[in-house]
């Protein structure tokens, strides 16, 4: 692993085992940081922020291309890693090579908005603000998307002028460490430093840090819970959260049934992560006159796609990310048969001797799910998508708000005035209108209620990386 420049070890010499999902076979061996190796990241960091936050924020953008355009060239590599290590279908992860690309140079192409404004005020004084960073900032990613994670949450705080320590889940680390392998030299010694370790142990000594002023987390809601009560024991400190969803699709009578169950099929999001996705819209609120045509064209859908090795070209299903992924899907769907849902398809893992070695499952849809299911109320994080009907619009709003999630929503309509409407009530922070889940550079998401805490993928992000500081010179 990364600290200050140099490719080391953990300090007690412990090393976690990393697996490819769909296969089984073990790939490599990662250092387990502790403690004592967040403490030497931690201070490293410290060390080289004041020089790179001297270095002016076209500067810090100028190292940051190079950064884009070495992952641009190395892509082909890392998204085969990647899907050897996350168990996510090559195309997916060479799609999330391209977007992590965009993504810094977009933020490097914004580097200027660093500015701050002045105030108009009475007498001989000039009143101005300044944005500074916070010094050393913790961003914690999570195994869906390991890679374009790591690459592209490290692009904000770094443009900022902050130093980053960055956490890869445990379960699919090897992408993001060969990603900073990939930067080596690019970057100061000690901008960038990259921890392998478990949650508990690496992960909580970092948000407790002192020396950390800035975290970022994404994740599920209870794991933010966790964090967010860690960090306060290391003092006040500012957090972003992006944290899970259970995600509706509202399918208004006077929408095309067949273009909903298109969009219901890709909101799953499992040709990239097998539903392993916080955006995933898990939730399908179908008017009951569109109901059946609803379920049959998912059904097709779901039934059509191509289930296989995650390196193969041709695969358009890789592998859920664990055996305790897959216990836990296998749980809620023993659980929805027994609420009482119809499972219309999936259900098993897939009849493939292939593919039995791994972490395999097939898109699961059910039917007649009611509000009060628990297949309908809490996040899977899997291939499994429920199917409620609706007749009354003020119910079916009622149910849609009703949880704690708000992360994201998908209304399908064609009256321009009902998309509004129902974009302006539905609790979510980001809403698509006859959308398929695709996310627009520039465009803020984040979520509300316990879905998290601020936005990201947008100026905001930027912006979120400092700090506002007022000056009042009297002349």
């Amino acid at each position: 692993m990364l600290i200050g420049g140099t490719w080391v070890e953990a300090s007690s010499g412990e090393t976690i085992a990393t697996h490819n999902p769909a296969t089984g076979e073990l790939l490599a061996t990662v250092p387990a940081a502790d403690e004592h190796d967040v403490d030497r990241a931690v201070e490293a960091a410290l060390a080289a922020q004041p020089e790179w936050r001297r270095r002016g924020p076209r500067d810090r953008a100028r190292l940051l291309e190079q950064v884009a355009t070495r992952l641009e060239s190395d892509g082909e590599r890392l998204a085969w890693i990647d899907a050897a290590d996350s168990g996510n279908p090559l195309q997916g992860m060479r799609k999330d090579v391209r977007a992590a690309v965009d993504y810094i140079r977009y933020m490097c192409g914004i580097a200027l908005e660093l500015k701050g404004e002045t105030i108009p005020v009475a007498g001989n004084v000039l009143d101005y603000t300044l944005r500074q960073p916070f010094g050393v900032v913790a961003r914690i990613t999570p195994f869906n998307h390991p890679l374009m994670f790591a690459a592209q949450k490290i692009a904000a705080p770094l443009i900022a002028g902050n130093a980053v320590v960055l956490k890869p889940s445990t379960l699919a680390p090897l992408a993001p460490l060969e990603f900073a392998r990939a930067i080596d030299g690019i970057l100061p010694p000690g901008v960038l430093s990259v921890l392998t370790g478990s949650g508990e142990t690496c992960g909580r000594a970092l948000v407790r840090h002192r020396g950390v002023r800035r975290i970022a987390f994404t994740g599920s809601v209870e794991t933010g819970q966790q964090l967010s009560r860690d960090a306060a024991e290391g003092g006040i400190k500012v957090l972003s959260l992006e944290l899970g969803g259970k995600n509706p699709i509202v399918v208004m009578p006077d929408a095309d049934p067949d273009k909903a169950a298109q969009a219901g099929s890709t909101g799953m999001n499992l040709d990239w992560t097998l539903g392993q996705s916080c955006g995933s819209t898990s939730r399908a609120f179908v008017h009951e006159s569109l109901y059946d045509a609803f379920v049959d064209g998912v059904r097709q859908r779901f039934d059509a796609l191509r289930i296989g090795q995650p390196t193969d070209e041709r695969t358009q299903l890789g592998s859920l990310v664990s055996a305790a992924q897959l216990a836990k899907v296998e749980r809620y769907v023993a659980l929805g048969t027994a609420e009482g849902a119809e499972l219309v398809t999936g259900g098993t893992r897939p009849v493939d001797e292939r593919l039995a070695r791994g972490f395999f499952y097939r898109p699961t849809l059910f039917a007649h799910v009611r509000p009060e299911m628990r297949i309908a109320r809490e996040e899977i994080f899997g291939p499994v998508l429920s199917v409620l009907s609706w007749r009354d619009e003020a119910g079916m709003l009622a149910n849609v708000n009703e949880l704690a999630y708000g992360l994201s929503a998908n209304i399908w309509t064609n009256d321009l005035r009902t998309a509004h409407r129902l974009a302006d009530e539905i609790e979510a922070g980001y809403v698509w209108i006859n959308g398929d889940g695709r996310h627009f550079t520039g465009a803020p998401f984040g979520g509300v209620k316990s879905s998290g805490i601020g936005s990201e993928e947008s100026l905001d992000e930027l912006l979120s990386y400092t700090q506002k500081k007022n000056v009042s010179v009297f002349l």
